[in-house]
């Protein structure tokens, strides 16, 4: 049975790790995917799981770009350092929207919004605004981090908070809000990265803090298991994922991620009209 519990987590791992980067939204994807292929544990760890699990892919950033994110470096000069110092505060900037509605509204939302047909209209509505956008084909003005305004960093950010609807995706509303900014689309999928690491940082710590109040206890053996196998995957895949999007948007739009928010959302709520199947809500 715990095997057969382990072999789920890698699927969702695999899931995380791939969506959680590409605009497509990795907690609705989670969420369906639980809907099919559920872990037989308690409301409560699932619902934790399906935030904390994306910790490994905040990992995959941070390797990825350590040299990028780290101000204290040898190998930068004096201006590199600065400029890495004021990257840093526009990413916090960056948070404050985010940081401040999740914490206000951290359980209205999931009560009321950890569903497939949420998910589902999510998916529809923001594939749809990415394919708008893109047919617009504007010529970015801002195609560096550095010359990102901390004003624009706030706005992206305000963007950012439309990602606590699951379905929508925290990279795809950062990266579409980045793009009707102004920036390229390489300045947008970076900034959204490095955005991610404070964001799902504390996301992740208020599940856990949350988790054990509600519980009164810790984890189980068994669970601690499925949190670092899910980790882990979602770590490797990440890496993967980050790699592909950076090389995919140099000859690429966004387009195609749109097409296929609209098609995935379609074939859900097809699903659940034509199967009748009750729509879990953790």
């Amino acid at each position: 049975m715990y095997l057969m519990e382990l072999l789920k987590t890698i699927v969702l791992g695999i899931v995380q790790g791939i969506t959680e980067w590409l605009p497509i939204s990795s907690t609705g994807h989670m969420i369906l995917v639980d809907q099919f292929m559920p872990l037989n544990q308690s409301a409560d760890f699932i619902n934790l799981f399906l935030v904390v699990i994306q910790f490994g892919s905040i990992l995959a950033v941070v390797t990825l770009y350590f040299h990028k994110l780290n101000p204290f470096s040898p190998k930068k000069s004096k201006e590199e350092k600065s400029d890495t110092w004021n990257m840093w505060f526009k990413v916090l900037v960056g948070c404050i929207p985010a940081a401040v509605i999740g914490l206000l509204f951290d359980d209205l939302i999931n009560q009321y919004t950890y569903n497939a047909w949420v998910v589902a209209a999510a998916l529809i509505l923001y594939g749809i605004f990415f394919i708008l956008i893109e047919k617009q084909n504007k010529t970015p003005k801002i195609n560096d981090l550095n010359t990102l305004t901390y004003k624009t960093a706030l706005l992206i950010g305000a963007f950012q908070v439309l990602s606590l609807i699951p379905g929508t995706s925290r990279s795809g509303s950062t990266i579409l809000g980045a793009t009707i900014l102004g920036t390229s689309r390489f300045v947008a999928a970076e900034f959204s990265f490095f955005l991610a690491v404070p964001v799902m940082l504390g996301a992740s710590l208020l599940k856990v803090v949350k988790f054990f109040l509600e519980t009164g206890g810790g984890f189980s053996g068994e669970e601690i298991g499925i949190l670092l196998t899910g980790m882990v995957v979602a770590y490797l895949v990440s890496i993967a994922a980050i790699k592909f999007l950076m090389n995919y948007i140099r000859n690429h739009d966004f387009k195609a991620f749109g097409y296929y928010r609209i098609v995935v959302g379609i074939l859900v709520i097809l699903y659940f009209l034509i199967s009748g199947a009750q729509v879990v809500v953790h």
